[in-house]
């Protein structure tokens, strides 16, 4: 279990959320109707523990999609109720919604905002998180956090991290290149796990 010099929070992996002050865990959406996402956050919670906050991001095309939704104001407050439920049913604490806005600062110690031009997407990478969580911010990169699937069983990591990667290719409709992140607070051995 690691013991962070920054809270933890599940967020979207959209490029354009930016967590200035505590440490991204990336899963689309920020598991809003990713199958197996309750065994996600158990394995999260053996890596990181028990304290994990969750946020809502605006203008979430995983969410758009799943509930086939017209507009951007329906995505923002759909995300919001979504994401608050989220977090009662998986035993997260709730930071709030993460704005197009300067960086804002949310709960649970929690600061972000999103970075990308609005109704646009710029990343041509997936990064794999491997060593606790996002390190280093990089706007080309669309976030998938690994750190959790040396907890999990072999075929719901497949799912889950598929999933994420073929919405991505969708979203970019490019191809994109995987870049892995080792460094964190969990250190090497987690990392090569």
């Amino acid at each position: 279990m690691s013991n962070p010099t920054q809270p933890y929070v599940i967020s979207c992996g959209d490029e354009g959320v930016q967590v200035n002050e505590g440490r991204r865990l990336a899963v689309v959406g920020a598991g809003f109707r990713v199958e197996h996402f309750a065994e996600v956050v158990e394995a999260l919670k053996k890596v990181f523990g028990k304290k994990i906050a969750i946020a809502a991001s605006e203008e979430n095309d995983w969410v758009k999609e799943q509930l086939k939704l017209a507009d951007w104001d329906q995505v923002n407050a759909s995300m919001q109720q979504h994401v608050e439920a989220l977090a009662d049913r998986e035993k997260l604490q709730y930071a709030g919604v993460i704005p197009f806005a300067d960086p804002q600062v949310l709960k649970e110690g929690i600061k972000a905002h999103m970075v990308r031009p609005h109704g646009v997407h710029v990343a041509n990478k997936v990064c794999f998180t491997l060593g606790g969580g996002e390190q280093k911010y990089n706007l080309g990169c669309y976030i998938i956090s690994a750190d959790w699937v040396a907890e999990a069983p072999t075929k719901i990591v497949k799912e889950v991290i598929e999933l994420q990667v073929e919405f991505y290719k969708k979203l970019s409709k490019k191809d994109l290149i995987f870049v892995f992140e080792e460094a964190g607070d969990l250190g090497e051995d987690v990392a090569k796990a």
